[in-house]
This record gives C-alpha cells, structure tokens and sequence, in this order.
C-alpha cells in the first residue's frame, strides 16, 4: 500500500516553483519568527542548543540526469573530490539516467572512485517517474546506499563492466533478474538493496549516518526536523550546454536544422545569419553526434537528404532527388542512434519539418529569386550604394539600407566604405563600379 508522504526538504526544483508562489507569506513569517526570537526567554534558546549539540556536517546532493558522458563522469568525480576536501558528511547522487555513453573502462574507473571515496556516497532515484538503467544503474549499486523513490525505476543494468567485488551481494543475487528488466521502490527492499522506503530525497537522508534531525514535539505529534545542511549541485553553466547538446533528440535536430538552414543561406540573394546560424548548429549537433553512439552509415544518410533536397530546391521542383532525400532522411533518422532510439514526438519534428521546408516552402522562395532575376529591380540599375566590405570580385554592398551581393565589373578592387554605382543585374548578383573612375554613367537610365 502507498502512503502519504511530506518531505522534509523540498528538491531545488521544488523550492525553486514553492518560492515564486510563497515568497511574500514568507516574508510576512520571517518578520513575525524574528520578532519571536528577540523574545523568546535566555533559557529556552539554550535548552535549543543542547538539543541540537554539535553542529552536524552538510550534506552534498549532485543532480544526474541525461546519459552519463564524459561531461558527467568528470562531475561526478570533481564532487567527490570537494566533498572529501570539506569533509562533508555524504555525497548524494540523484540520478534520473538510461544509460551511459562513455567506454566500460571509464565506467568501472568511476565505479573505484565511488567505492573508494573517503566520504560515503549513496544513490537516490527520483523524483517518480526517473530511471536508473544500463551502466549507471550498476554505479548506483555501488554506492553506500540506496533507494528508490515512488514511481521510479531501476534495473535494466546490461553486461556487468564493473569488477565484482565492488557490489553488494544482493545486487550480484539478483543481477542476472536485473539484466533486463526493471524493479520499483517496492521491488529494491524485496530482493535487498535497500532497506526502507524513501519515496522523497528528504526522507531518504534523514535516515543516513551522521545526518542531523531533532525532533520537534511541539504539535500533536512528534516530528523529525533536519539540522544538516543540504547542499544542491549541478553542471556548470556551460558544462550543462554541451551535455544537453549531446543528448540524441537535440544533436538530431540541431545536424538537421543547420544542414537546412546553410542551404537556404546558400540560395538566398540577401545577406542574413541563416549562415551564421546553420554552421553552429551544424558544429552543435557534430559534437553530439561524436559522443553518441551513432551509427555513421545513418549520418551519412542524412547528409545525402539534405544534399539531395539541395539539387531540387535548385530546380524549384520536387523531382527524383527530393525522393531520394526523403528516404534517406526517414532511413537515417530512425536507425541513427545504437541503442537510444529517438522519441516519436522529435522524429516527426524532424522528419516533418525538414521535408516539409524542402519540398514546399525553399523551392518557392528560390522560384522567386530565379525567376524574376531582373523584373522588379531595374530601378536598381544607376542606383548609388556603399561597399559593405573589401570587393576584389565577390562581395555586399547596401543599396538604400539593404545588403545584396555583388560583383565588381573591374579588375581594381573597390575599398569597403567607397560608393559604388549598380551598372547592371545578373541573376542573384548585382555588377557595381566605382562612382569615379566607371565606365558610363547609368544615372540616365533611371529616367
């Protein structure tokens, strides 16, 4: 049966979301408990003291979530380390993760730092509806201690790559259970490896060693009230980019979007940041792909559909090529990833929207470039402009606060800044000269 729980320290997400609705009652309860305090009689202040005793020591929390990369290895280690350095009472991993994506020579290295730290290190996983699967289950097996929240998992642990002798007999009892299938809070007491509920991580580590409670007998009944100080981490700033980066929905969609978005730079008259943009995403979503496990007959097919929509997208017509794409792209996209298959919900975003913009909505925009190369512009013949750049041959110039690309009708190069005269259109492309020193003066055309 389940039952009722109120934990006795929220999450950091939980605090996060209580404090935005309860911050000016807390407010009101802060000035109210203080002036409690200044009156509160010399005696009880002390009998308060002696309740709690010595200072208890802190307590560390690390978040894990997302597969375990180097990027998270490397966390999981440099905590241990501070933790060690300030002597903190225990290292709590909150783990919520499906997998690791690093060598099992990394993960039973790991596997030694956890075992062997000089503070205890236990594992947690929660809140409900989180998981602990594959590799990083087995290094939540390592730990001191553990338990498993309501509504969460774990299991599904795969080939041992962690030397024995570092886990507990009960997991080594019911690993070959736990290959491949999964046990919930009510299952981790049943074959052993945890010996209480703990359907929150407030409860849990109120029952570990050296955590300090007193209990507060003021109300009805008695309550326990954590004295220790709790201490929530997670990745640094950039550290949490690059792993949200390399998880398998993001680096798919960000290879696919910058692939797109460098074609349409590529067919585009104006200078914008679709470029820009593209080639970043297209660096982002390399990254993730490097440390995934991907099958690389897969990239290769996503880069033969966005090369293959390329060729169409030129014609303005969806032909053979764009076919040819969409197959590749489907193909790729649902046998890309070795083991992490890709949610429903990203597929379709990606397959959808990819094809979707190449077949309909780039082909239309580059019909009306290519179609209408002179209709339209040639007012623009004998305009004045200024050279956005250094034009040696290829280069922008802004005409009327707007930047085209253009070409130089002479073999000297035009400074940037220096005015320039469009003598003439050339499909995208627009033929500029000098003010001084041109051929003729186009002005009169514009008559």
């Amino acid at each position: 049966m389940r039952r009722n729980y109120r934990d006795p320290f929220p999450s950091s997400s939980e605090r996060s979301s209580a404090g935005r609705r309860v911050i000016l009652p807390l407010l009101a309860l802060a000035t109210a408990l203080a002036i409690m305090l200044g009156a509160m009689p010399a005696v009880a202040q002390e009998s308060a003291q002696t309740a709690t005793g010595d200072t208890p020591p802190a307590f560390d929390v690390i978040q894990i979530s997302g597969l375990l990369d180097e990027i998270v290895a490397d966390f999981i280690e440099s905590s241990i380390g501070t933790a060690e350095a300030k002597e903190s009472g225990g290292l709590i991993m909150q783990v919520n993760s499906t997998g690791a994506v690093v060598s099992d020579e990394r993960v039973a290295e790991l596997a030694r730092v956890i075992s062997g730290s000089k503070v205890p290190v236990y594992g947690w996983v929660g809140p409900s509806g989180a998981k602990a699967e594959g590799a990083v289950a087995q290094l939540v097996a390592v730990t001191e201690e553990m338990a498993v929240a309501v509504g969460a998992k774990f299991g599904k642990t795969g080939q041992i790559v962690i030397p024995e002798e570092l886990f507990p007999p009960e997991f080594l009892a019911s690993a070959e259970a736990l290959r491949d299938d999964t046990v919930d809070e009510e299952g981790i007491i049943e074959i052993g490896m945890a010996n209480r509920d703990a359907p929150t991580l407030g409860f849990f580590a109120l029952e570990l060693p050296g955590f300090g409670v007193i209990i507060d007998d003021s109300g009805e009944q008695p309550v326990r009230v954590p004295t220790s100080t709790v201490v929530f981490s997670k990745l640094p700033l950039f550290d949490g980019w690059m792993h949200t980066f390399a998880s398998p929905a993001m680096a798919y969609l960000l290879f696919l979007i910058g692939g797109a978005l460098l074609v349409f730079e590529f067919y585009t008259a104006g200078v914008g940041i679709a470029g820009v943009v593209g080639a970043g995403c297209l660096v982002l979503g390399s990254f993730g792909l490097d440390v995934l496990p991907v099958r690389w007959w897969a990239v290769a097919l996503l880069v033969v559909a966005i090369l293959g929509y390329a060729i169409d997208v030129q014609t303005g017509v969806a032909r053979v090529w764009s076919v040819i794409a969409t197959v590749s792209l489907i193909v790729g996209s649902l046998w890309l990833f070795d083991g992490y298959p890709i949610s429903w919900i990203t597929l379709v975003a990606g397959i959808g929207g990819i094809s979707l913009a190449m077949i309909s909505g780039m082909p239309a925009m580059v019909r009306s470039r290519f179609g209408t190369p002179t209709i339209g512009r040639e007012w623009m013949v004998g305009s004045m402009g200024v050279a956005a750049e250094e034009i040696k041959r290829d280069g922008v110039v802004v005409i009327d606060g707007a930047p085209w690309k253009a070409r130089v009708n002479r073999t000297t190069p035009i400074p940037a800044g220096d005015p320039v005269r469009v003598v003439a259109i050339e499909g995208l492309y627009l033929e500029v000269e000098p003010e001084e020193g041109g051929a003729r003066d186009y002005r009169e055309m514009r008559d």
